[in-house]
């Protein structure tokens, strides 16, 4: 039999798996859409560029943590109905070229760290249980990089490989981030709010019936669902106490009496509380981990991440209107 000879070097570059794209503002802003979409095990140049933009057209892929996943995907969906360009929750040719050409800004920009990135107080360690909250003075961020991360709606994990050699602790440095702010933009008042618990989103409306934003959001749980009908909003509060009345409930609470949580982003509520005529404690908040949201179950509330209940309570009437089903 004759025997096949292939060079060593070959037989190497056959086995060896091509190396992963490299995570930098370039890479990133320069990113094209190949023939075989963004996965969402792996950080990927494309999935990041696609979540920033729609993070910008305001239908929130939540955390952009460079991972195409189900908040993503559903974020895409929205985009996609929302321009008539079908159902699809797959990122398309067509659906990539009309994310480009809503929005020709870099997703990744250069921010220089300042003194107040860097003041906290930061806590030393989130706990893990209300009870022991109660007492500290504020429920601020943890670090200066978790502070970063979430000013610019990123995952930490993001932030740290986009730059890898930063401590996130030295005023004056420029890092890479998320370019998600747009501080000059105008945008009508929300007058309305559908939240559907089934699909995981909260859709915002204008007086006009057109649409503002989507959020993807956590709609209450088995054990504590959220009320079904239309309601209103009864209050519009940033940087809210928590408030924990024993007749919630809460398994995971064992006080007796009620007790309150001081402010912060990383307070139970997060950092906007929307409260809604429900009673009961019902309402729309952020949350101290915007990586959970649309994927574990809430006490009953709409959670969202801290930077999408800001947006919404900033731009959202008082006397709106709140369909839940």
């Amino acid at each position: 039999m004759r025997r096949l000879w292939i060079p060593l070097l070959l037989v190497a570059a056959f086995a060896t798996p091509a190396p992963a794209a490299e995570l930098t503002a370039d890479a990133v802003n320069a990113a094209e859409l190949r023939k075989r979409p963004p996965a969402e095990d792996k950080m990927d140049p494309v999935a990041i560029r696609a979540q920033v933009l729609l993070d910008r057209a305001h239908v929130s892929p939540g955390e952009i943590d460079g991972r195409f996943g189900d908040n993503a995907r559903q974020a895409l969906a929205a985009f996609a109905a929302a321009k008539s360009l079908g159902n699809g929750s797959k990122l398309t040719p067509e659906l990539w070229d009309a994310l480009l050409r809503e929005d020709q800004a870099p997703a990744i920009v250069t921010y220089k760290i300042g003194r107040g990135d860097l003041k906290g107080p930061f806590l030393k360690k989130l706990p893990q249980r209300m009870e022991d909250m109660k007492d500290l003075p504020s429920l601020g961020y943890t670090s200066a990089r978790e502070a970063l991360a979430e000013k610019f709606h990123m995952s930490e994990a993001l932030l740290s490989a986009l730059n890898p050699k930063s401590a996130f602790d030295k005023e004056g440095e420029e890092i890479a981030v998320a370019n998600v702010i747009k501080p000059d933009e105008k945008l009508p008042q929300i007058t309305r709010l559908d939240v559907d618990k089934d699909a995981g989103h909260v859709q915002a409306f204008d007086k006009d019936g057109k649409l503002v934003a989507v959020f993807p959001a956590t709609v209450g749980s088995d054990d504590k669902p959220t009320p079904v009908g239309s309601f209103k909003v009864d209050s519009i509060d940033a940087n809210p106490n928590y408030r924990y009345n024993p007749d919630y409930k809460f398994k995971s609470v064992k006080a007796r009496k009620p007790f309150t949580i001081k402010p912060g982003p990383n307070n139970p509520v997060g950092a906007y509380w929307i409260g809604l005529s429900v009673g009961n404690g019902y309402g729309i908040h952020g949350t101290a981990e915007p990586s959970k949201v649309g994927k574990s179950e809430s006490h009953g509330c709409v959670r969202l991440t801290n930077w999408d209940a800001k947006f919404l309570g900033e731009h959202l009437s008082k006397k709106a209107v709140v369909e839940l089903h």
